[in-house]
């Protein structure tokens, strides 16, 4: 027997009809029949009007769909309405269900797996996910050409009801439905012709090429076991692919080369980028090295301990770390360096005698920032003053 309050799944393609008004309750409206899609299952409700009313929100429950206007209607029980629903919003929604089952065939194809995590349809994006066994991905543009390969290819698309526990036996079905969805004797079937089998309540187009082109947004994992497909239908993803164009032109005149040679040329600038890095770390190893050899040549005793203190320029802590610990074998007791990289840091090495952690707190007692480290090696950074004010305030009168 036909559900009256769940007609839209069966002839999604109805979008203006006449109904008798069952109940009204102060903006809430029941009506005999409806062909209204009540949110769920990951699409949201229809919109449209009652007599003239805005519709604003339609929701399932009790076994009745109930119609949320934006005001009070001037309509009664027993009066008949007519009812219309936005054709582009259901058609969207036609097209953006439609394709999550296209999207859902290619990635179950890729990740091997018939885990279904989740679905839901946005205004300008769809998001699809796949339950997977521990680290997973797909590549999107291989998605992307398979979902549009099925468009192309202009599959029908079929529904109908099966037995539930017919249903529940075979294993290429996907039961794309929530955990808490009522029990019934029989399940609707959503079907694409040698591509994708699924129990699903939502509304559809009759064929894949109904649904236009598909531009996958991104995937990404979102959860232990989720793979997220993220994708658009329509007019939105024809205006991705133009984006898209867009900036492979801008990045080709940029790299004075042509959109089909853009990767070839990222590559090879990648390459040298590389070789420029590693001849810049080269060169800044020999700076460093030739500061620190100019430094030793200038100790000066405190507090009974040989020192080193000075400033180096266009090299991190990190980079000082690394090579300060070789004055503190024979060149002096103590060396402290001080640079700055974005704010002023300060590197000490000791031979252990003296604590390295008391002279940055000494220096950031008097300058600010903070630092610590081991007896022998510590930095201290965020320092309210310039390195050559640093190294001053620590040699002798």
């Amino acid at each position: 027997m036909e559900d009256s309050q769940y007609l839209a799944p069966r002839e999604p393609y109805v979008t203006s009809f006449d109904a008798t008004v069952r109940a009204v309750d102060g903006r809430d409206v029941v009506l005999g029949r409806t062909y209204f899609y009540p949110e769920g299952g990951g699409q949201p409700a229809d919109r449209g009007t009652l007599d003239g009313v805005a519709v604003v929100d339609v929701q399932k429950g009790d076994g009745e769909t109930v119609h949320t206007l934006a005001d009070p209607p001037a309509f009664d029980a027993g009066d008949t309405v007519a009812a219309e629903i936005d054709d582009e919003f259901r058609t969207y929604s036609m097209r953006a269900h439609t394709a999550s089952h296209v999207v859902y065939g290619a990635g179950r194809q890729l990740l091997g797996t018939h885990g279904y995590g989740g679905f839901d349809i946005g205004e300008d994006r769809i998001r699809l996910d796949f339950e997977t066994d521990g680290e997973a991905s797909v590549n999107p543009l291989t998605i992307q050409r398979m979902a549009n390969e099925v468009v192309w290819e202009s599959r029908p698309v079929d529904w109908y009801e099966m037995d539930a526990d017919e249903a529940g036996a075979r294993e290429d079905i996907v039961f794309n439905l929530r955990d808490d969805a009522a029990a019934a004797d029989t399940v609707r079937i959503v079907e694409i012709e040698d591509w994708d089998v699924s129990a699903c309540g939502g509304t559809h187009v009759r064929n894949t090429n109904e649904i236009g082109p598909v531009a996958v947004l991104d995937v990404s994992n979102p959860g232990a076991g989720l793979v997220r497909v993220e994708y658009a239908v329509g007019q939105r993803a024809i205006d991705e692919w133009i984006e898209t164009q867009r900036n492979a032109s801008r990045a080709a005149e940029t790299l004075d080369t042509g959109v089909a040679d853009l990767a070839s040329r990222a590559e090879s600038l990648r390459a040298e980028n590389e070789s420029l890095q590693e001849e810049t770390e080269v060169l800044t190893e020999e700076l460093l090295a030739a500061r620190l050899t100019a430094l030793a040549e200038d100790t000066f005793t405190r507090n009974g301990r040989e020192w080193v203190a000075g400033t180096v320029d266009g090299v991190g802590p990190n980079a000082v770390a690394d090579r300060v610990g070789e004055l503190t074998d024979g060149a002096a007791d103590v060396v402290l360096l001080a640079g700055r990289d974005g704010s002023t840091f300060v590197v000490v090495a000791t031979d252990g005698e003296t604590d390295a952690n008391d002279i940055v707190g000494e220096v950031t007692d008097e300058f600010g920032g903070g630092g610590g480290g081991q007896p022998t090696l510590a930095q201290g950074g965020g320092l309210d003053a310039d390195p050559e004010t640093v190294v001053a305030s620590l040699r002798p009168d």
